[in-house]
């Protein structure tokens, strides 16, 4: 066995038990920390259930939900990074994540919606625009869709269209408070129903990532490359960038603007497992699940006796890591 596939087994075999510890951990603490008894009391248990096992009652779609929007924002940045050939792309610098915020924003002011079938329409038709826009600046002018043109456009859009965000919210101060409690990012609100209507939604976007694999990795090799490859360059980015759209579109509905997830997770696989996609991708899942449930877990304990939303706390370590990202970037560069 080569180095490489020892280091992937170990990788994998990592991820398993860190996932295992995450969700234990995310059922025991809180406001209210529980035993081991009553975990499993609230697991397995029938009939009347103790204060301590209705509390892991309510705490497992939370931890379930976190475990699925971990791996689908993780996922969802591997894609967008192949897509685009730039280490620095996720749903977050590309404005995907704002474009789906100011069409929740705009719903929620102009159109009163409420259900979460709303919020979900609303962000992955935000997302999807704002995913075309900014490939669509990106791509003009000499060279076309560069990655440093491609990182600019999703800057620049993002600033434009989290001030366009402001203007909506500022007249409406309702509004403003519902929104920002959205904004923050965080999967405390999390129920069976929404599980079940996102569901569908990241399996689907799962499976087109795993069929665009191969042509994604192609991709990598420069797009001369792959067209003598016979890969077509225009559908594989199409069905990369609409599988990482789908996954960020349908977490966003429900936890808000996550950031830093689908940034760091996709570096650490490489790291580890090298650039083969179908590595990248199970291992980014399988991180960004750990880092926001983690997260969440954090966010609980650091703010007891409430809670800091998950959302403030990825963006809290993952800052520094995206300036370590850069500098190493800029390195290679030189």
């Amino acid at each position: 066995m080569s180095r490489l596939n020892a280091r992937r087994g170990v990788a994998g075999i990592a991820c398993v038990i860190a996932l295992a510890l995450c969700a234990a951990l995310s059922l025991t603490f809180g406001a209210r920390s529980v035993s081991f008894s009553e975990i499993y009391g609230g697991l397995f248990g029938q009939g009347a259930l103790a204060m301590g096992e209705l509390v892991v009652r309510e705490r497992i779609p939370r931890t379930v939900f976190g475990l699925i929007a971990g791996a689908a924002l993780g996922m969802s940045g591997a894609l967008m990074q192949a897509v685009t050939r730039n280490p620095l792309a996720d749903p977050g610098i590309l404005g995907v994540n704002t474009g789906a915020a100011l069409f929740v924003v705009s719903g929620i002011a102009f159109f009163k919606i409420s259900t979460l079938n709303q919020y979900m329409a609303f962000a992955l038709a935000g997302a999807s625009v704002s995913a075309v826009f900014v490939y669509f600046v990106g791509s003009l002018g000499r060279g076309g869709a560069t990655p440093i043109k491609l990182a600019l456009a999703g800057a620049a859009t993002s600033a434009a269209l989290s001030s366009l965000i402001s203007a909506v919210l500022l007249p409406r101060a309702s509004q403003m408070d519902s929104f920002r409690f959205w904004q923050s990012g965080g999967i405390g609100g999390s129920t069976w129903a929404g599980i079940k209507t996102v569901s569908p939604l990241f399996l689907l976007g799962a499976a087109i990532a795993i069929f665009a694999c191969d042509s994604l990795n192609a991709l990598a090799l420069g797009d001369d490359v792959a067209s003598g490859l016979g890969v077509h360059t225009g559908r594989s980015r199409l069905l990369g960038a609409s599988a990482g759209v789908l996954l960020c579109g349908a977490t966003t509905a429900i936890a808000g603007p996550i950031g830093f997830v689908g940034l760091m997770m996709p570096h650490v696989a490489r790291m580890v497992a090298g650039p083969d996609l179908k590595w990248v991708l199970p291992l980014s899942s399988a991180g960004g699940a750990v880092m926001l449930l983690g997260a969440d877990i954090a966010g609980r304990l650091l703010g007891r006796p409430g809670e800091i939303d998950a959302g403030l706390v990825t963006a809290f370590v993952g800052a520094p890591a995206l300036i370590v990202i850069a500098m190493r970037s800029k390195v290679r560069s030189l």
